[in-house]
């Protein structure tokens, strides 16, 4: 795949999970998916995620900031935000307003996302949430 077919397929990732269609995100998934994330293995993971995500922050909207690709990666550095309002992984709804990053690096093989990894700033959503205390400033 070229840098201008991964670019494209991660646009069309990116506009079918804005617009919650999960069997269309799905169906850019290859066969023999594999997410390095810690979730369900699979097309599974992946439906799980974003059903407890959209719940959990009906409100959620992302921003941009970065995108990179190559002939067999394309990665996004962005920004999510959105109002806790139910269960997100073991954390109760907290009716706060929160402000992650995260990037995501999907391998491209057969013009379908293959693997995929994801870090994110889950400390930052730890304080926001109160869970961790700030960090001593001076």
């Amino acid at each position: 795949m070229s840098k201008a077919d991964n670019l494209a397929l991660r646009q069309q990732w990116y506009d079918r999970v804005i617009a919650h269609d999960l069997e269309g995100a799905l169906e850019l998934l290859h066969p023999d998916f594999v997410s390095h994330a810690q979730m369900p293995p699979g097309r599974d993971g992946v439906r799980w995620f974003f059903e407890m995500q959209w719940a959990a922050f009906p409100d959620h909207k992302v921003t941009t900031f970065n995108v990179y690709a190559d002939d067999e990666f394309v990665s996004h550095y962005m920004q999510s935000e959105g109002t806790h309002q139910g269960a997100f992984l073991f954390l109760p709804a907290s009716g706060k307003y929160l402000k992650w990053t995260f990037i995501d690096i999907f391998r491209v093989k057969d013009g379908k996302f293959v693997e995929h990894w994801v870090e994110s700033d889950s400390f930052g959503m730890m304080q926001q949430l109160g869970i961790v205390p700030p960090l001593p400033q001076g």
